[in-house]
């Protein structure tokens, strides 16, 4: 017979538990109908202020549009790369209100038509017109991405005249070069810093990075701009491959489509799951953003993933307004704002929303080929994951490490989705190091 503590015990869980699925959607139910309220606002507004407004996906009739959608994308986007395909997580979300009929099909049609009135690659009225977040506007380079590169210190590269080892970093989502250069950049070691030249690249918009508005951003687009960027201007014959959480998505991507040309791979925190191809980008977006109240870090990512609306008032409060923001922050702290903090910040809700859909989860559908890829070119590769991070949970790598076994998993305990870098970065630039050094031996 059980001890009477250990049934009071599960009674208390399955209490707590009935209790916060029953919150959870007494808030979502409100959240819906927010969305709905706000979809009515931004409509008028676009309609008022900008002579050519961006329709939303608040729409019932998305699947019979998502293919010219994507078509639309390859023909007048001009990221780099082409359009490629949208995910269908942007129309089906689900949405109760929407679903009873409130917002019909015609309600936020994409349509085409013709170019005309102010460029969309302009700032919306939205976002913010700052110098630093409109310095990509014009001509010439600034329509390329912006990134750091840190020299070889030294001309003797691995031991060998005129031989240099190039390394590209990827940061994850809502974050920016500075993730690396102020971690790895600064924990060379002496041969490393000697030998090895680093590009550490603000992704398509996001850091000092372009963020235009007639962009999808699809996982196509953005390597088309990492290639446009990087890999041609400084025509590199070989590098190695360093990325973080959503960034891996896109560096698997790279070293499947040029496999020759791909010393290493080091991704850190995959958002891979396990899935049929029809239902990998749905099975992302409810694994990473579930609408549920708990914990904190979930109910926000699943608040700005779900409500398209919801999501562009906050960036509206934060991110349009991110100057006054940092400056009350340096007034109460006495010091510059962390670099997490300014990053969180740099992007628009046009580029992370679209970014979210059509990386995050529209890319898991291609994940397992780009692993199967991965695991036929014989690419050293290594996974990093913290034992503690809530953000994209252990079990992506294991599955990673399940589809491809020769994947050397590395797993930090106690370390969560950001201290599995920040805090130990020597540690981790060393990891790095072993991986590129024995590779470039190989």
């Amino acid at each position: 017979m059980r001890p009477p503590s250990l049934s009071l015990r599960r009674w208390w869980r399955v209490a707590a538990e009935t209790l916060l699925s029953a919150a959870s959607f007494l808030v979502f139910a409100f959240l819906d109908l927010l969305d709905v309220a706000l979809c009515f606002f931004y409509r008028v507004a676009d309609a008022v202020l900008e002579e050519r407004p961006i329709p939303c996906y608040c729409r019932l009739d998305g699947g019979r549009s998502r293919e010219g959608e994507g078509r639309e994308g390859e023909k007048r986007g001009d990221c780099g790369g082409g359009g490629g395909e949208v995910s269908e997580t942007l129309y089906g979300r689900k949405n109760v209100f929407r679903e009873m009929g409130l917002l019909g099909s015609r309600w936020g049609r994409r349509e085409g038509g013709k170019e005309k009135g102010r460029s969309m690659r302009s700032p919306r009225w939205s976002d913010c017109s700052c110098k630093a977040c409109v310095s990509w506007v014009g001509d010439g380079d600034g329509k390329l991405l912006h990134f750091v590169m840190k020299e070889p210190s030294s001309d003797a590269r691995d031991g060998r005249s005129g031989s240099t080892t190039e390394v590209i970093f990827l940061h994850g989502f809502l974050s920016s070069s500075s993730i690396w250069t102020e971690t790895v950049f600064s924990n060379l070691s002496e041969a490393a810093a000697q030998n090895c030249r680093l590009f550490a690249v603000d992704l398509l918009g996001f850091g000092q990075s372009p963020k235009p508005a007639d962009c999808f951003y699809t996982l196509g687009e953005h390597i088309g701009m990492i290639e446009r960027t990087i890999i041609e201007p400084f025509q590199l014959d070989s590098f190695h491959l360093v990325a973080h959480s959503m960034g891996c998505i896109i560096a698997l991507a790279i070293a499947a489509k040029h496999r020759e040309l791909v010393r290493s791979i080091t991704v850190v925190a995959p958002p891979y799951f396990c899935s049929t191809k029809d239902i990998a980008s749905h099975n992302a977006l409810n694994k990473l953003a579930a609408r549920r109240l708990w914990p904190l870090s979930l109910f926000g990512s699943s608040v700005m993933s779900w409500y398209e609306h919801l999501g562009r008032s906050i960036c509206f409060i934060v991110c349009r307004n991110h100057r006054k923001w940092e400056w009350i922050l340096k007034l109460i702290t006495r010091r510059d704002p962390h670099f997490l903090f300014v990053d969180i910040t740099k992007h628009t809700h046009h580029s992370a929303w679209h970014t979210m859909h059509n990386v995050i989860c529209g890319g898991a559908k291609s994940l397992e080929e780009h692993l199967e890829a991965l695991s036929g070119s014989g690419i050293p590769a290594k996974v990093i994951h913290g034992s503690k991070d809530q953000v994209v949970p252990l079990e992506c790598s294991y599955s990673v490490k399940s589809r491809a076994p020769f994947l050397d998993l590395q797993v930090i305990p106690g370390a969560d989705h950001i201290s599995v870098v920040l805090g130990r970065e020597r540690d981790f630039t060393r990891s790095l190091e072993e991986l590129w050094f024995s590779s470039s031996k190989a």
